[in-house]
């Protein structure tokens, strides 16, 4: 899976690009300012309907223009799709693949696995569990077909059981509407739960390799005790989540931790070991759907020497070669980009939001 190719229209400071990218080593380089991130970020947008820096829409606008327009060409083995995303001031979303209008983000979405590494990325560890959940339903969107359509009713339940919280004076008149809860969130734990099992063993593999100093594990909570009853812990709760306003068990607070000798990861490693846990997770889970089904990843990486030393590069460097992916890698000078010597690569210069590549 590759994007071979992109075009943008006034998509924050970037000028017009339409550029033609390798399906190994793409570098970016330029100063703070120039435009490096918002490619990034036009590349990550076009895969998921969203920004991972802004979720105010129209500052991604540029100035005094009604939209912004992406569209790339997507090549894997002998498929090639065209896809494209327009999006307006007043919120519309245009979307295509091979010319044919699509409403689902998703459908986009599972086209490109993307993966995104940036210095700002260290909320997937002290971010709090809404991080870490999308960070299992990530990988099991992309592994299981099921999974999006019961997590979407899972969640729109949610939604009208808190509604019906403020409406309903005795619990009997939600029991039935906890039935089906209870059997959709039975489901979706179960499956996060499998997926984390699954992905142990490549992120103490990915761990191992980056902080071989520490013996760091995690762990699945599913949100409510294991022990207990699901359907029972709803009834129990009904005047205290009448009280909140909003249902306080359940898979909506699933976390997946990491400790290390008992302790929350992120109140023991310093900044520089959370971002190298952070690659090793991201990593991880690429490497995890290459080798269940076969599907490479494209990962953007942003200021690639942000907090790590040249050892650490270059065992990034190493593993994102192994792992038979596109790469997009973001620096500021091409010192910065030494230890990578990959066989395919492409370099590009960032000047003024004017992408140019080097000869």
């Amino acid at each position: 899976m590759a994007i071979s190719r992109i075009l943008i229209e006034h998509f924050r400071n970037l000028n017009a690009v339409d550029q033609t990218f390798d399906p190994s080593f793409n570098f970016i380089l330029g100063d703070n300012g120039s435009g490096k991130t918002s490619l990034l970020e036009a590349l990550f947008y076009l895969a998921h309907g969203r920004s991972f820096k802004s979720s105010v829409q129209n500052r991604i606008i540029s100035y005094d223009q009604p939209h912004f327009t992406l569209h790339g060409k997507i090549q894997e083995s002998q498929h090639q799709w065209s896809i494209g995303l327009q999006r307006t001031r007043q919120g519309q979303t245009k979307m295509k693949i091979n010319g044919e209008e699509v409403q689902r983000l998703a459908d986009l979405a599972h086209l490109l696995p993307i993966q995104i590494i940036t210095p700002e990325g260290l909320n997937l560890l002290n971010g709090g569990p809404s991080y870490k959940r999308a960070f299992l339903d990530w990988g099991l969107f992309h592994h299981n077909p099921a999974f999006l359509p019961l997590w979407s009713k899972l969640n729109r339940l949610l939604k009208q059981r808190n509604a019906g919280l403020t409406q309903v004076r005795d619990y009997q008149e939600l029991a039935i509407w906890d039935q089906e809860l209870v059997k959709l969130s039975q489901q979706v734990s179960q499956w996060r739960f499998e997926y984390s099992e699954n992905l142990r063993a490549t992120i103490e593999k990915s761990c191992q390799l980056f902080l071989p100093e520490l013996e760091i594990q995690s762990y699945f909570y599913q949100g409510w005790d294991k022990n207990e009853d699901y359907a029972q812990i709803l009834e129990r709760n009904f005047l205290a989540d009448k009280k909140r306003g909003f249902t306080f068990s359940g898979p909506q607070k699933a976390d997946f931790r990491f400790r290390i000798n008992g302790l929350p990861a992120e109140d023991i490693l310093s900044r520089g070991q959370l971002k190298l846990l952070m690659c090793a997770l991201r990593l991880a889970q690429g490497e995890h759907l290459m080798a269940q089904k076969n599907r490479p990843c494209i990962f953007l990486i942003d200021d690639f020497a942000s907090e790590l030393d040249e050892k650490k590069r270059l065992l990034l460097g190493e593993r994102l070669q192994k792992s038979q992916s596109q790469v997009f890698i973001s620096a500021i000078h091409s010192e910065h980009l030494k230890q990578l010597q990959p066989q395919q690569s492409k370099t590009f210069l960032m000047q003024n939001g004017c992408l140019i590549e080097k000869d």
